[in-house]
């Protein structure tokens, strides 16, 4: 969308962290991903391996990235419908926010949103290496294969950006531009949801990132997953407004 890079730092619990230190988050998680998935690590600089290996991900494609996850998918499934019923519809959230100079809030959401992008399952699936597969379906809902922060499993699960009805965060009146929509189980089952806000200033644009996980998740995961959102949207920043997949 622009020749130029923005720059981007991550809020988290009050704490402002760096792109420099989001990137070291990002470059930790690569051989556990790479190890889940039986792919060699690229040995190269971040940015190249983060697009190699998103490149060997896709050439598995959908149905040997299923097989190869398998079994831990079918426990997560357990586990995730489990944890959905216990709450009952109560809900636990996990945010992080983003400073970007450069871009708009309306562009990255159009960016993010358009699913008829040459590259949009190559950027979905190469902004976290535990993006083991992001794909729109034909109904248009978008099917996700990840492993959630501080989760020992990778889970599947489709978000619906059609249907907000079971979320319970508020949307915020200030918001210019937003992504959100319900997290659904292999069974069916709302497990939680999304409601990702951006919101212009001067340079810029405000990012508040917000995942709804059943109330019963356990609290590591939710400060964890603060830092899984913190590599992905950095890098989807990037993606959109010119630094490239």
């Amino acid at each position: 969308m622009s020749n130029a890079s923005p720059t981007v730092h991550a809020t988290i619990d009050g704490h402002r962290f760096s792109r420099d230190q989001v990137l070291a988050w990002e470059a930790e998680r690569l051989p556990a991903a790479a190890s889940k998935i039986g792919l060699p690590l690229p040995s190269r600089d971040l940015a190249r391996q983060r697009a190699e290996f998103a490149d060997s991900k896709l050439a598995l494609g959908a149905d040997e990235i299923k097989h190869r996850l398998r079994r831990d998918l079918r426990v997560g499934d357990i586990v995730a419908n489990t944890t959905a019923r216990l709450s009952r519809g109560g809900r636990a959230t996990s945010v992080c926010e983003l400073q970007v100079t450069g871009g708009s809030a309306a562009g990255f959401v159009q960016w993010f949103d358009d699913t008829s992008r040459d590259d949009y399952t190559h950027s979905m699936t190469a902004a976290h290496p535990d993006h083991f597969l992001i794909q729109a379906l034909p109904d248009g809902r978008q099917e996700v294969i990840e492993t959630t922060g501080g989760s020992p499993l990778p889970t599947r699960f489709l978000v619906d950006y059609a249907d907000l009805t079971t979320l319970t965060t508020p949307p915020d009146p200030a918001t210019d531009a937003e992504a959100a929509g319900v997290a659904i189980s292999g069974k069916g089952l709302h497990i939680g949801g999304v409601r990702h806000e951006f919101r212009d200033v001067p340079g810029g644009f405000h990012a508040r990132l917000c995942v709804e996980f059943p109330r019963t998740t356990l609290p590591r995961i939710l400060s964890e997953h603060r830092r899984h959102l913190a590599i992905e949207f950095s890098n989807w920043v990037e993606f959109a407004f010119g630094a490239g997949s």
